[in-house]
């Protein structure tokens, strides 16, 4: 059996992942992570994690778009609790997807975890009353070498879900991001 099904989204390199998930009246078992399974998949997600991150956020908090400028970093996401829209823009400028974007509603219910290459900026979207995030990384985080684009980006248009949310929350640090240009 199959312990992970890797979905390929319209941007290659950037996957949906569903694990299986065994349930039973005592509740449920999952793996989130198996290198085995990641690095045999027919995608060889050869990944060395090195840090995990975990926040907790409550509706309408917006974070993003960040990415690395130099230690670049591979993220394995997914929602513990409550639910998010999560958005990866690619960012490789000889991609021929360069500057689309995917997102993606993760949450404790649909359990699918979104896997973010290095060469993407990344930002999600509380939906829930709150959500707690974790995610995975290949490198360590290096503030010196952090940057953004700011979440409403005109050129990148993404369709952010914030019709049912009153309140949008946005550091100062996300609202002073440049955008694409």
């Amino acid at each position: 059996m199959e312990k992970f099904k890797f979905i390929e989204t319209k941007i290659k390199g950037l996957y949906i992942i569903e694990p299986t998930i065994f349930s039973d009246s005592r509740g449920y078992f999952m793996e989130s992570y198996n290198e085995f399974n990641f690095k045999n998949s027919n995608l060889d997600l050869n990944l060395n994690f090195v840090q995990d991150n975990e926040a907790k956020s409550k509706k309408g908090v917006l974070r993003g778009l960040h990415y690395q400028n130099e230690h670049a970093q591979d993220k394995l996401v997914r929602v513990i609790s409550g639910k998010i829209f999560d958005v990866a823009v690619d960012l490789r400028k000889n991609s021929p997807t360069y500057l689309d974007w995917v997102g993606v509603i993760l949450s404790d219910e649909n359990k699918k975890q979104f896997y973010i290459p290095k060469g993407f900026a990344h930002g999600y979207l509380v939906l829930s009353d709150e959500a707690v995030f974790a995610y995975k990384c290949t490198d360590y985080y290096h503030p010196e070498f952090e940057d953004g684009i700011i979440y409403n980006d005109p050129y990148l248009n993404i369709n952010w879900p914030i019709d049912n949310i009153e309140n949008i929350i946005i550091s100062d640090k996300d609202k002073k991001w440049p955008t694409i240009d």
